[in-house]
């Protein structure tokens, strides 16, 4: 019979103290996103990925993996901004079943006007309670985790050759974007 590894004192410390600020911090930023910008943040995490991406388009399957998030959850957060007219999905023009979202003039528009505040609440809620050593502790330590728990890249979102030149670049890539099949994957992917 196996037994749990339990966690000593200071373990139990650590994690529940990790698990308080994860869920204050989070909470803050998202209400900041709400309230200021009529988004939730997760939106506002789309909206930069395809802002950072070249020509500002991401295959849907490499924008979910990136932002760590089902493919139907983000098909679902694509589709609402659709309606907003801040994205548009283009569909793969050698497979019908691929797709790729883009960024749209008037979503950089919205984008624009959220960074400032977020930049701030961000700002605010975690690097201005942190001596530099303790940013630099912070930042490793989340690598650390995304390194050994994620089998994608997350940000910057690894370089997508087929969005620049708006086709799927192999005549297989958009079945492997529905399939999830052969998905590309950075060195810094693991």
């Amino acid at each position: 019979m196996n037994h749990p590894r339990w966690l000593d004192e200071d373990e139990q410390r650590t994690w529940r103290a990790f698990l308080s600020a994860s869920r204050l911090v989070f909470d803050r930023v998202e209400r900041q996103m709400q309230q200021d910008a009529g988004m939730p943040l997760a939106y506002y995490e789309i909206l930069a990925r395809l802002s950072e991406a070249p020509d500002q388009t991401l295959r849907m399957s490499r924008l979910a993996s990136s932002a760590l998030s089902s493919r139907s959850r983000l098909s679902h957060a694509v589709a609402r901004l659709e309606e907003a007219g801040w994205v548009v999905r283009r569909a793969c023009p050698t497979d019908r079943r691929g797709s790729f979202a883009e960024l749209t003039p008037a979503g950089a528009a919205a984008l624009e006007a959220a960074v400032p505040g977020h930049v701030e609440t961000v700002r605010a809620t975690v690097f201005d309670h942190l001596s530099p050593e303790q940013q630099a502790a912070l930042r490793d330590i989340a690598e650390t985790l995304v390194h050994e728990l994620s089998d994608h890249p997350f940000w910057p979102v690894a370089e997508d050759p087929a969005a620049d030149d708006g086709n799927c670049g192999t005549e297989n890539a958009c079945a492997e974007d529905a399939t999830g099949a052969a998905e590309d994957r950075s060195p810094a992917a693991g």
